[in-house]
């Protein structure tokens, strides 16, 4: 397919994945802007396509390939970037130029450079553009919302889990710069961002790969790990919420900065199991016995603290007495907030050669279990709040009010506050309401 190349040279973009990705694909567009190509979000105009893609579990490669070929039928010039063009088959084939040979190029994940690279290949960027003209937003281009932003503080993992292939995809831990972390958080900061989502693959590992060696914030000597991290984020006057975090004792440091208000008393630990026999098969970190010991002793320090966790079921060998003990483990934990997944054969993960494999009913059936015993527990911890005074950061305003998030709801994966008042509250506000009532997400409330 020909396509005429304007003055103005644009790029399609299309973002599929985690967080992480999305991440990813900032920096890409904010390069791109910065050398003054228009961005799109349609195919009908764009001189060529970027997609970025997820390639995790099955689900996600099949997703990618099909909006790879959407691109191409409706644009038919698409580079394609992310997890999904480092994957390759049993043959060690490439699986996007397998399945869709026509696509200009393919990089994998975190290559802001080598897209760069391939854009300009097809695309040359246009003549006479001066960036001191053509002003980037200091805080670059972002896909969230104007008063949150995800601040991705390291990329890769040092965790080889059996069910897992990021680290094929990503590979082992590089944690960025502390200065250079921090600076951007002060940018998103001074551009109206209210809330920051700290992200990576290991979180609590931030600062592992060097050391934990010390960077210079204005002139003072702070180490390289999530403690002193927080702490600097936490002077900004930010909501801020830790993602991916792994339960190593270090995690207990942070509870502290919670109490304080430094941090929102908000933790995602995806725990996946707790059968020790299972997590060892898994080759995950961790004994359920201390996970519980410890969760106790998070809440009795911050009563208030909202944890959420994800689960697989159905992994290869798992007997429904150790389903059940993963069952068990919710009613003791009483977490907030749970996702599931029945478990998926990636393509390159270890856990496919364990014996035992389950038909996917029964891994289908077990998750649909585990969700189902986790709605009484989500909403009894919610029926918890109502008659509660709480701060909520606005997301959106409608026919029928404002659509919130409480400090114990991140956006997209958690629940929202529907205020039945709002209608005066702007985008981006934090606001006081009182809590009305729940069902088993969401939460209602008036400003009254």
């Amino acid at each position: 397919m020909t396509k005429h190349i304007r003055d103005t040279p644009t790029v399609g973009f299309v973002s599929l994945g985690c967080p992480k990705a999305a991440s990813d694909a900032e920096l890409i567009l904010t390069r791109l802007r910065g050398e003054g190509y228009a961005i799109s979000g349609q195919y009908d105009g764009a001189d060529l396509v970027v997609v970025n893609t997820c390639g995790f579990i099955d689900a996600a490669v099949e997703e990618s390939l099909d909006a790879i070929g959407e691109a191409l039928a409706e644009n038919g010039r698409v580079i394609v970037t992310g997890c999904l063009g480092a994957k390759k088959d049993a043959a060690g084939n490439d699986i996007v130029k397998s399945v869709h040979p026509k696509v200009l190029a393919v990089t994998g994940p975190h290559a802001t450079q080598e897209v760069m690279e391939a854009v300009h290949a097809h695309l040359p960027p246009p003549a006479g553009h001066d960036p001191f003209v053509d002003l980037v937003p200091p805080q670059g281009i972002r896909l969230t919302p104007d008063h949150y932003a995800y601040l991705k503080v390291s990329e890769g993992c040092n965790h080889r889990c059996s069910f897992c292939i990021i680290p094929s995809l990503r590979g082992d831990l590089v944690s960025r710069p502390l200065g250079e972390v921090l600076r951007e958080a002060e940018l998103l900061a001074a551009a109206g961002v209210k809330e920051l989502l700290v992200i990576s693959q290991d979180t609590s590992a931030y600062g592992v790969d060097v050391k934990y060696r010390s960077g210079f914030i204005k002139g003072r000597p702070v180490k390289t790990r999530l403690y002193e991290l927080c702490e600097e984020l936490g002077k900004l006057g930010l909501w801020v919420r830790l993602h991916y975090v792994y339960p190593y004792p270090s995690v207990d440091d942070l509870i502290p900065l919670m109490a304080a208000g430094k941090l929102l008393p908000y933790l995602d630990i995806p725990f996946q199991h707790a059968s020790s026999r299972i997590l060892k098969l898994m080759k995950r970190p961790a004994s359920s016995e201390k996970v519980l010991d410890r969760i106790a002793a998070w809440r009795r320090a911050v009563p208030e603290l909202t944890i959420r966790s994800t689960f697989i079921t159905g992994f290869p060998g798992e007997t429904e007495t150790e389903f059940n003990e993963l069952l068990d483990f919710l009613d003791e934990a009483q977490l907030d907030r749970v996702g599931a997944f029945a478990y998926s054969p990636v393509e390159g993960a270890a856990a496919n050669a364990l014996p035992g494999a389950l038909p996917e009913a029964k891994r289908e059936e077990r998750k649909m279990l585990l969700m189902r015993h986790q709605e009484d527990i989500s909403t009894q911890r919610l029926e918890r709040k109502i008659g509660q005074r709480i701060q909520v950061l606005v997301d959106e305003i409608d026919e029928e009010g404002a659509i919130a998030r409480s400090q114990g709801d991140a956006p997209e994966i958690d629940g929202l506050v529907y205020i039945t008042d709002g209608h005066e509250l702007e985008i981006g506000e934090f606001a006081e309401v009182t809590v009305i009532d729940c069902d088993v997400h969401d939460l209602y409330a008036t400003r009254a």
